[in-house]
């Protein structure tokens, strides 16, 4: 294919098409946001070619930098690029939709959710998400990693990070990464630019209102939550909160907000870890726990306008930085002394999910033998027989729920 060719089908796109898609991967992302990452790496890098290996390793690097939910995030500036604002929406509706809905049936008391599913089929998700995130981690690293100097900055952070946990090591490294960039990389041939390709990104003005508009409703919304007028708002600060202030995303929300709906008295101790261990068990992102939880908060709300409510104010702070960054992401990568330090980031990034394979992946999704053979026989389904991932984590949790 050509690169002219290349470049036109990287930006010809509409918002079903970003809707369909990222409702697919919706209804079969199990395994948490690194999960995500890699599949997402499978369809829009390796199959579908929306953008490069370099292009996807810079919204990864920009996404891991942003408070909220990376993999989220990552799906927005897919859509965004691919169709415009409305492709941003599209995206996340598509990718949150499903697991949002069975959190909120779950939290009306939908027992289907519940042990009587039995494990055996979640331990094959889990296998399947091994494989998946190998899949992308040696893929990745084949391209931003390609020389000593970077490949080393990968391993230090590998070891950084599994040795010293925490989102406040993730962004340490991150910042270490970019300075070796340009200390180690400045007289490198290997540091290529970004990929070609244009797309949509929008626009300078429109991405610094959705900035300053970020920052009011951090500061507007508990002011007007003090005043106790509007149940709506006193929830939507809540979790606007919450959505804005953490790093990291996944897992790391959880104590966030457990302080604040837990602590609070809002929801009890008991049905906040029931609706954490349903969110684990369905597919996309762990942030539609939101959904789970404002449906049981009390008041006046009814628990439809509840999980709504909670759910969008979660997600809107990712989807404004992501509109508020892009555009002046992708002219900055474009700079070469920023290349320099983001090909040092992008090895870091590497080794950040070469460590979360080890660590939760690996190490709690393999619980014996017969889960590490299944996750063999995923990884040879899709780098062997080109199997999409979507049909070899169906294929797994069948299995599972069969003979585990």
């Amino acid at each position: 294919m050509s690169t002219h060719s290349q470049s036109k089908a990287s930006t010809s796109g509409n918002v079903w098409e970003v809707f369909t898609v990222f409702l697919r991967l919706g209804l079969t992302s199990f395994g948490g946001p690194v999960a995500h990452l890699g599949y997402f790496h499978e369809v829009f890098v390796r199959r579908r070619r929306w953008v490069n290996e370099r292009a996807y390793a810079d919204l990864v690097a920009l996404c891991q930098l942003l408070p909220g939910p990376a993999s989220s995030q990552v799906g927005m500036a897919l859509g965004l690029q691919r169709a415009g604002y409305g492709g941003l929406v599209a995206a996340w509706v598509g990718f949150t939709l499903p697991s949002a809905l069975l959190l909120f049936g779950f939290a009306l008391g939908a027992p289907w959710l519940g042990r009587e599913l039995g494990d055996g089929w979640i331990t094959g998700l889990k296998a399947a998400a091994v494989a998946v995130v190998a899949h992308a981690v040696l893929g990745m690293a084949r391209v931003l990693t390609p020389d000593a100097f970077r490949a080393t900055i990968a391993a230090g952070t590998l070891a950084l990070v599994l040795l010293f946990p925490g989102s406040l090591t993730q962004l340490l490294a991150m910042a270490s990464a970019a300075v070796a960039g340009l200390l180690w990389l400045k007289q490198s041939a290997a540091v290529d630019p970004p990929d070609a390709a244009g797309h949509r990104s929008g626009s300078r003005s429109l991405a610094a209102g959705a900035l300053v508009l970020f920052g009011a409703l951090l500061v507007l919304l508990p002011v007007i939550a003090s005043l106790g007028h509007s149940a709506v708002v006193q929830l939507a600060d809540i979790f606007y909160r919450v959505g804005s202030l953490v790093f990291g995303g996944g897992h790391v929300v959880l104590p966030l907000l457990e302080t604040e709906v837990v602590a609070s008295g809002l929801v009890g101790e008991e049905m906040f870890l029931a609706g954490y261990g349903a969110a684990q068990a369905v597919p996309g992102p762990l942030f539609t726990f939101a959904a789970f939880l404002g449906a049981l908060v009390p008041g006046s709300l009814p628990p439809a306008v509840g999980s709504l409510v909670a759910l969008l104010a979660i997600f809107l702070p990712s989807a404004l930085l992501v509109a508020g960054t892009l555009p002046f992401w992708d002219r900055l990568r474009q700079m070469p002394r920023v290349r320099q330090g983001l090909a040092g980031v992008n090895a870091a990034v590497v080794g950040l999910l070469a460590a979360a394979l080890y660590s939760p992946v690996f190490i709690h999704g393999i619980p014996g033998t017969s889960a590490f053979v299944l996750a063999i026989l995923c990884f040879v389904a899709l780098t062997m027989w080109r199997a999409p991932a979507w049909a070899v984590a169906l294929g797994a949790a069948l299995f599972g729920g069969f003979f585990f």
